[in-house]
């Protein structure tokens, strides 16, 4: 049986979630600007105080739902670099999970409104900069241990894992996101990774 204190917790954190449901829904909807907090307690079926309560500002909704987004982006611990494993097969999966969010709409319609904000506010970009910037995406991460291990020939780990980022999003991301391109279909997907992941490994394998 539930203690009777765990009530009210899990209460809050149903308030809370449904907040954040509600704030992804109007921000992908209507942007940045035109979403207000009364838009989102209504939609999320609570008071404005219990929103304020959850998120002193707009912006702090804002950057928290940006963390979450970006979570979603950063490898698990399966796609963590293995030193007994081909470097290419290990790369191909990292790249496939990258495509696999960039076609997701969730994101690329969250990435849109966070891009557009940005330009509107370049205080809030700085927020966003300052709140993600200490993260390291899992294909980051993965070069970085590679170069450690001797096994990618890179001084500036950074850098590289950079260039392949580019490499992806060059034809799977900025096309879709400033140009109304539709997404790629399943074969391109293919052909995006398969000459990103040659191309990084000619130059540092």
């Amino acid at each position: 049986m539930a203690r009777a204190d765990d009530i009210p917790t899990r209460l809050t954190d149903r308030k809370r979630a449904a907040i954040l449901e509600a704030a992804v829904a109007e921000f992908r909807s209507a942007g940045y600007e035109a979403t207000t907090m009364d838009r989102i307690a209504a939609a999320a079926g609570v008071s404005k105080r219990t929103v304020y309560n959850h998120f002193p500002s707009k912006d702090a909704l804002f950057l928290r739902i940006l963390e979450e987004m970006f979570a979603r982006g950063i490898g698990g611990p399966d796609l963590a670099y293995r030193a007994d494993r081909p470097l290419r097969a290990q790369l191909m999966e990292l790249v496939e999970q990258k495509l696999r969010l960039l076609d997701d709409p969730h994101f690329v319609d969250l990435a849109r409104v966070a891009i557009a904000a940005g330009l509107h506010s370049p205080t809030l970009a700085r927020d966003m900069l300052e709140r993600l910037g200490d993260r390291e995406e899992g294909i980051t991460t993965w070069v970085r241990a590679a170069a450690a291990d001797g096994r990618l020939k890179t001084d500036d780990p950074l850098f590289a894992a950079m260039q392949l980022q580019a490499l992806v999003k060059g034809p799977a991301f900025w096309p879709q996101m400033s140009m109304g391109q539709p997404a790629l279909d399943a074969a391109q997907q293919r052909q995006v990774a398969d000459g990103a992941v040659d191309m990084f490994l000619a130059r540092y394998g």
